[in-house]
């Protein structure tokens, strides 16, 4: 007879069943354990594993005992590129095609929705200073963030030191780029020394690490000014966080979406040039589309994700949400490139030229996605319209894998219970503000029963996933699709392909609706060459939110 204990390690997963353990009963509830993972296993069989569970169960508990800090990455290192696909590493000079001139509007106040190439003609041209940019970016932030609630921090006392040096420097005639003196904000999950990092959570409010991420190193090297961190939703997921539900500044009624909610909704409500958001799975697509504003998921690995808060190991990426593509093209050559701090990151050309010819580009779009109702299907056509006006022939192209491509994404689950591993174990995962079923704190707890084999099995059907997807994609420059179409946000952010994310137009609520645009893997500049000659035949870049016109 086995005793309570022995019980207890043999059916060490039974409690995820609502029917099957209790202590004390003299029966073995495997069947329907089993059922569950889709096993079967006899008497016998049971009686055997019971000593390899109980090594595993010591093993678990000898990992406990060692405190993981959230930016431990795992041994293995995702590589998201397929077999036959090569890199170029051969960096050309870039030509922003930059306007020659801006005229100072009348009223100042328009400077905050000016785009960011605009704003860096202006800075260059001393018509005005990063300082007076700064005060009038702060006074906004100070005006509406709490109307939008979409910030955590103001960094008022450094941001007004960066932007005097930065004048300083431009005064002396050492201007740094494009970037120098433009304020900008980011998500609060990337860490500055000496400010607090609260990743959108309850249970780490006050938390101060001690590094500054590298992306925030390398704007600062390029003379941008912090002004402020944003909100996110709770460790990445969605728009709620500890303070509230971050707005969509087209329609306060509305959450602006997430989790990257901040900086979607700061950016197009004029209280930021720029923004810095992050994507597991939608974080950067989902707010740019709810708030209007043109965001750029960078390939994996284009971007180092040093000091940045760990979700996903293998699918996080980090990019720019602007007014404009060309503004994400300038950020995104700033931020890219290797860094020995993050082993994803790879060597890779950025060869944007603003004088080639998007007619020589091979552009698919996903016709099957672009058929029947959806909500912003008449938005859509009218975009593959304006394309087609362009000279771009537009090819069409299927997308309906066999593949269960759902079922990979149990490996995000996984990725980041055990990024949270510490925080499921202690209960303060019941300090999270919502604590809906499908919210953070019981997807954590549920993932702990995700076995090792399954998710490995899944890494493999990834990696089917990323030849299958390269085989069909692989002769094109870009992919035109719906921002939500079929199975592409799940398809691309598992295969680490870039997309640019840009406004279309207006759902009959008045809120934007988008449509995306997808590359090769390191191919963001044929992307942006081609939104950016969207962008100019259309007009819904320049849209300004009524409520927040001064």
């Amino acid at each position: 007879m086995k005793t309570a204990s022995s019980y207890t390690v043999y059916f060490i997963l039974a409690f995820v069943l609502a029917t099957v353990y209790s202590i004390g009963q003299q029966k073995y509830p495997t069947q329907e354990i089993e059922a569950y993972y889709d096993l079967d296993f006899t008497k016998a069989e049971r009686d055997s594993m019971l000593s390899n569970l109980q090594e595993y169960q010591k093993s678990f508990q000898s990992i406990h005992q060692y405190k993981l800090d959230n930016n431990v990455p795992m041994s293995l290192v995702f590589d998201p590129i397929p077999a036959g696909h090569k890199i170029n590493t051969v960096q050309k000079p870039i030509d922003w095609g930059m306007p020659k001139e801006v005229k100072m509007p009348s009223n100042k106040e328009e400077l905050a929705f000016y785009p960011v190439y605009k704003l860096a003609v202006l800075i260059r041209a001393k018509q005005i200073t990063s300082t007076e940019l700064t005060q009038l970016y702060l006074k906004r932030i100070k005006k509406y963030a709490d109307t939008l609630q979409c910030a955590i921090s103001i960094l008022e006392t450094t941001a007004l030191q960066q932007a005097k040096r930065a004048d300083e420097e431009i005064a002396r005639g050492k201007y740094r780029g494009p970037l120098h003196g433009i304020p900008y904000g980011i998500k609060d999950l990337l860490s500055v020394d000496g400010t607090e990092t609260t990743w959108g959570a309850a249970p780490y409010k006050g938390q101060v690490i001690s590094e500054t991420a590298t992306i925030v190193k390398k704007l600062e090297e390029a003379g941008a000014v912090l002004t402020v961190k944003l909100t996110l939703g709770a460790l990445a997921m969605g728009d709620i966080w500890y303070g509230g539900v971050t707005k969509n500044p087209w329609n306060l009624k509305d959450g602006s979406s997430g989790s990257s909610a901040g900086s979607a909704s700061a950016t197009v409500a004029g209280l930021v040039a720029f923004a810095i958001g992050t994507e597991t799975l939608g974080s950067i697509v989902s707010p740019s589309t709810r708030c209007g504003a043109s965001g750029l998921r960078p390939t994996f690995g284009a971007v180092s994700r040093h000091g940045a808060m760990a979700l996903s190991y293998s699918m996080d990426k980090i990019g720019p949400l602007c007014r404009s593509v060309l503004d994400c093209a300038i950020v995104f050559n700033t931020i890219r490139g290797e860094d020995d701090l993050d082993r994803t990151t790879r060597a890779a050309a950025f060869n944007y030229d603003s004088k080639f010819s998007i007619k020589k580009l091979k552009v698919g779009y996903f016709k099957n996605w672009f058929e029947g109702k959806y909500p912003s299907h008449d938005n859509d056509q009218k975009s593959l319209e304006a394309l087609k006006n362009l000279g771009v022939e537009l090819i069409p192209l299927e997308w309906d894998s066999k593949l269960p491509i759902s079922a990979v994404r149990l490996m995000l689950t996984a990725e980041a219970a055990a990024s949270f591993d510490e925080l499921t174990r202690s209960n303060r995962d019941s300090l999270m503000t919502d604590q809906r079923e499908w919210a953070w704190p019981n997807t954590f707890r549920a993932a702990r029963f995700i076995p090792a084999v399954e998710y490995i099995n899944a890494s493999r059907l990834r990696q089917v996933l990323i030849q299958e997807f390269y085989a069909k994609t692989k002769d094109f420059d870009v992919i035109v699709t719906p921002s939500f179409g079929g199975s592409q946000l799940l398809t691309t952010n598992l295969t680490g392909n870039p997309c640019v994310v840009v406004p279309n137009g207006f759902t009959d609520k008045g809120s934007p609706t988008s449509i995306s645009f997808l590359g090769k893997l390191f191919g963001e500049a044929s992307i942006i060459s081609l939104v950016r000659a969207y962008q100019e035949a259309t007009e819904w870049d320049e849209k300004i939110p009524p409520l927040f016109k001064d």
